[in-house]
């Protein structure tokens, strides 16, 4: 009995001084039953959740650009038109000039590399401020795609390969005919045995060096936990088409960034500048390149996230990107970047982007005025703001 109150006790503590973290989690898991209950059971089908995962897609990839943005305590305004643009330009390329569709997806991601040196290049070299940079990159932006389309408006898509991108599944077994996606649960249970692993390895490397570390049946706990929902949400993929195309996507981009961060020199610069950017700099860090590579970043991935969301809508509009920069933003705030700066993690942006994508997915569901929803937004972002700012005033005190 004592040693049941001792864990219980164990996770209160935990639940407390990473109240910040597990809020989000939170957030999210009532967010998802209360569209489950207002929309009749509709929001937990199999096909609305691939559905969430296909619209998230492009907004998963710009939250994780903006995290490494925010935490050198910039901003880039300019991704969504950046996005935008850029599914203009793989339309252009592959319905008018005939270009391959991959060489187009190539010509689009130097684009945005391009325009991420060159607004990276004004903020570190010339000085100006990133607000303003970017600010007027949104304008220029805006109006390069109000003006590549002007000539002929929405362009349809009609390549099955890009398409593919965001409305496409990864293939299962040849001769399947059970009705449950195979491949999609192995993936699952390799994914499982992937995380499990990794985190007994990283307690175990804690252990070892004296770091303090939960008890081994709240860390159990925790992994069944997490298990559960990955395996749930697996199955939900697996009894309609399996995994998307675009989720795998993410999921790359989503992996490579974590490493980046947590397992390398230029993570490490990037979480030191923005704690504390004269004390990198007199620490011998490149703060200028390190900036620069972090708008270069932002740009190619807002490259991919409008091949992304254009691939979804089969056609390339004048009016794709507006917005785009708030739904990334709130992400990775709702997600526990600090708005201090030098805190985030790419992988609580995601989790952020979820939560964005559930009130727009639930909304829509519901026919809610596109108004109120941006109503609902709002809230939901100061109220995460807000939270932060209280959150670390309390532990500062």
């Amino acid at each position: 009995m004592s040693e049941n109150k001792k864990v219980i006790g164990e996770i209160k503590e935990l639940l407390t001084h990473n109240a910040k973290s597990y809020m989000m989690y939170a957030a999210l898991l009532v967010i998802m039953i209360v569209f489950q209950i207002w929309t009749g059971g509709l929001f937990f089908t199999a096909g609305n959740i691939s559905n969430l995962f296909n619209q998230a897609a492009y907004v998963a990839v710009l939250a994780i650009g903006m995290t490494l943005i925010l935490i050198l305590k910039h901003i880039d305004l300019s991704v969504g038109y950046v996005a935008g643009l850029s599914g203009a330009v793989a339309a252009i390329l592959m319905e008018k000039a005939g270009v391959n569709v991959w060489l187009a997806i190539l010509i689009v991601l130097a684009m945005g590399l391009v325009i991420g040196f060159i607004q990276g290049s004004i903020v570190t070299k010339i000085g100006v401020p990133a607000f303003v940079t970017t600010l007027a990159g949104m304008f220029i932006f805006r109006g390069l795609l109000t003006r590549s389309l002007s000539g002929t408006g929405t362009i349809v898509i009609d390549d099955p390969a890009y398409k593919a991108l965001c409305q496409g599944f990864l293939p299962d077994i040849p001769g399947n005919t059970s009705g449950i996606h195979i491949v999609t649960m192995i993936i699952g249970v390799l994914l499982v045995a992937a995380i499990v692993a990794g985190q007994v390895k990283a307690r175990n490397n804690k252990i070892k060096y004296g770091f303090q570390v939960t008890s081994f049946p709240v860390f159990v706990m925790g992994m069944a936990a997490v298990s559960v929902v990955i395996l749930i949400v697996c199955w939900m993929l697996a009894c309609y088409r399996g995994i998307p195309v675009s989720a795998v996507i993410v999921g790359v981009i989503l992996a490579a960034y974590s490493f980046m961060l947590s397992k390398t020199r230029l993570g490490r610069y990037i979480y030191g500048i923005g704690g504390n950017e004269q004390a990198a700099e007199l620490s011998g860090v490149n703060v200028k390149k390190v900036t620069l590579f972090a708008f270069v970043s932002m740009s190619v991935l807002a490259a991919v996230a409008g091949i992304l969301y254009s691939s979804r809508l089969s056609s390339a509009t004048p009016t794709a990107g507006n917005a785009f920069e708030m739904d990334a933003i709130a992400s990775s705030y709702i997600g526990g970047t600090a708005v201090s700066g030098g805190v985030g993690k790419v992988t609580n942006a995601i989790v952020g982007t979820f939560v964005i994508m559930s009130l727009t997915n639930g909304m829509n569901l519901m026919g809610i005025d596109i108004s109120y929803q941006y109503i609902v937004k709002g809230i939901i972002f100061i109220i995460a703001v807000a939270f932060d700012i209280r959150s670390r005033k309390i532990m500062n005190n």
